[in-house]
This record gives structure tokens, C-alpha cells and sequence, in this order.
């Protein structure tokens, strides 16, 4: 018994066919025989073999999804990435499109590893990362800043620090 259920969602209505070259085949079945690959690419690579509308073995997708322990939607978006972007885009899987503004730059990093190195607030033995986080809001040096970005600011200098 699978460890998960397949329940019947709301696929998409498209379906992605394809018909893969002798050079992809045997690209992919070189890829899932040896060699050392993460995970994900010798899944994607089997998903892709046993998808293959010219093949002589295709299967349903609902039945490699039960073999493979995956969702019928990581199926889907492999085939339809394969058939809009190439075989390395459905191997490799999608990068993130998001972009990342960073809250901390080299002011406030020096702001912040001044406070951390300066007398803690009263009551206090020493700073915590959300104190020094309230703090520099409070001070105006940032808008808003987590606990988690002081974190990797203090790591990453701290470390520089202990070497001298």
C-alpha cells in the first residue's frame, strides 16, 4: 500500500504527448543506469522514459505515479516542462523566478554588529536576535528585519572575526 493516496483531482485538461529520439533514450537510460545524480533527475528521467508515447511499454500516467511514489502533478509538469523547454529543463526541474531584495546591507550589518558587541539593554545578560532585530527597526536603520536575517548577519561576520 503507497504511503500516500492518489486522489483524483482537478487535472489540467492538457496533455503533454511526446515522442522521445533513440539519442534521448538512450541519454536517459544511461542517466538512471550509473553515474551519480540527485534524486530528482533519475525520477524525472523515469518519468519521461515511461511516459514515451512512441514507446512500446507507455503507461498511464496514473500507474507510473503508483511505481515511482510520485503525484500525478509532478508528472504533469515534467512532461510539460520537457515538451515546452527541452530534456535539461525537465531534468533539472524549474528555477525559482523570485527575486530577493536584500534588508541588510553593509550599514546595517556594521550597525548590527556594533549593537551585539555593545552593554545589552537593562534586565538583559546578553542580546538576543529578536532584541537586536526590535532595536535596529526602533533606531531607524531598517524598516523591518527578522530575527533570522540578524542570525546570518552575526554568523557571517562573527566568523571573520574569530580567524584574526
Amino acid at each position: 500500500m503507497p504511503i500516500f493516496s492518489l486522489k483524483k483531482r482537478n487535472m489540467p485538461k492538457i496533455k503533454y504527448r511526446y515522442n522521445l529520439t533513440k539519442d534521448e533514450i538512450a541519454q536517459l537510460e544511461d542517466l538512471t543506469a550509473k553515474g551519480r545524480h540527485s534524486a530528482r533527475r533519475v525520477v524525472n528521467a523515469l518519468i519521461l522514459i515511461n511516459c514515451d508515447e512512441g514507446s512500446a511499454t507507455k503507461r498511464l500516467d496514473r500507474e507510473v505515479a503508483e511505481t515511482l511514489r510520485v503525484s500525478s502533478m509532478r508528472i504533469h509538469r515534467v512532461k510539460q516542462r520537457f515538451v515546452e523547454s527541452g530534456l535539461s529543463a525537465a531534468l533539472e526541474g524549474q528555477k525559482s523566478q523570485r527575486i530577493y531584495k536584500r534588508k541588510a546591507d553593509g550599514e546595517v550589518e556594521a550597525h548590527l554588529v556594533a549593537m551585539s558587541c555593545g552593554q545589552p539593554p537593562e534586565g538583559r545578560a546578553q542580546w538576543s536576535l529578536r532584541l537586536l532585530a526590535d532595536k535596529a527597526v526602533e533606531l531607524g536603520y531598517v524598516q523591518e528585519i527578522s530575527h533570522e536575517t540578524v542570525r546570518r548577519v552575526l554568523k557571517k561576520t562573527s566568523s571573520s572575526l574569530e580567524r584574526k
